[in-house]
């Protein structure tokens, strides 16, 4: 309990060190919300002219396009820090981390905030609420319940691979995150049904960087869409596989970090 009110307490910090540029502050959170928007124009434009994609119907990618948005929201609002590493590891700031009672993963997520993440999270919901309610399912207290656990479990999916892939500039020498970068590109895959990539494709965002466990497995198993459905019951288990493998990486990345040298 005391590590998560630091966190909220050095979280807040920077909330009110935004909220002193009443401007930038409102201008970001409205780009924001109208990329958000450009996308569901993009959906509704796909959509006029292919009336499904694989049986997939537009509510239903509806809703992956908000359970991206929903976890990238989370993301960025409380764990923008992340996106720093890089800058710290090459900058040597990590030494100031290393010295305080306090975990240097935490301290390098708390180092900022995205309040972009505040848009997005508003968004994210929105779509998933608009979509569900638009789909035909028979939900039940264990079906809601369950759909809460897999919605936790893909933002938790989410934030392991902004760790580790963030963790992975401990081995590089840029002061910028390319390789992570990079990997939310990819991540940007996940909006989609797995089912119209090809193989090599299905195989890196299924297993090798399980981006699709944090929409299209949960909204398979959620809709009971698709013969792979029952896949989707398998994402609290990835998240736990995530967290750990995001965890180790970070362990070993600081065990080499050799400060600035000054």
């Amino acid at each position: 309990m005391r590590t998560a009110r630091l966190y909220l307490r050095l979280l807040g910090a920077h909330f009110r060190s935004m909220l002193e540029y009443e401007a930038d502050f409102l201008i970001l959170a409205a780009a924001t919300v109208l990329m958000q928007v450009v996308n569901i124009v993009f959906l509704s434009a796909l959509f006029a002219k292919v009336p499904a994609l694989n049986g997939w119907t537009f509510w239903s990618v509806l809703v992956m396009f908000g359970a991206v948005a929903l976890a990238e929201g989370v993301g960025s609002l409380f764990f923008d820090g992340m996106w720093s590493l890089a800058w710290q590891i090459n900058r040597g700031e990590l030494d100031y981390f290393l010295v305080r009672p306090y975990p240097v993963v935490l301290q390098s997520s708390s180092a900022a905030i995205g309040i972009n993440g505040l848009s997005n999270i508003v968004m994210g919901g929105l779509m998933i609420g608009t979509g569900l309610a638009h789909v035909d399912v028979a939900w039940t207290p264990w079906r809601v319940l369950l759909g809460i656990l897999l919605l936790i479990s893909s933002i938790v999916i989410k934030l392991s691979i902004n760790l580790a892939t963030n963790a992975v500039s401990f081995w590089l020498s840029s002061p910028t995150p390319l390789f992570a970068f990079a990997m939310h590109q990819v991540g940007d895959l996940a909006r989609f049904p797995l089912s119209v990539y090809p193989v090599a494709l299905k195989a890196v965002l299924g297993a090798v960087l399980p981006f699709a466990f944090i929409s299209f497995f949960p909204t398979a198993y959620l809709l009971d869409a698709g013969p792979s459905r029952w896949i989707g019951l398998l994402t609290p288990v990835v998240a736990l596989y995530c967290a750990g493998a995001a965890a180790f990486i970070f362990r070993r990345g600081l065990r080499r970090y050799e400060s600035a040298g000054n």
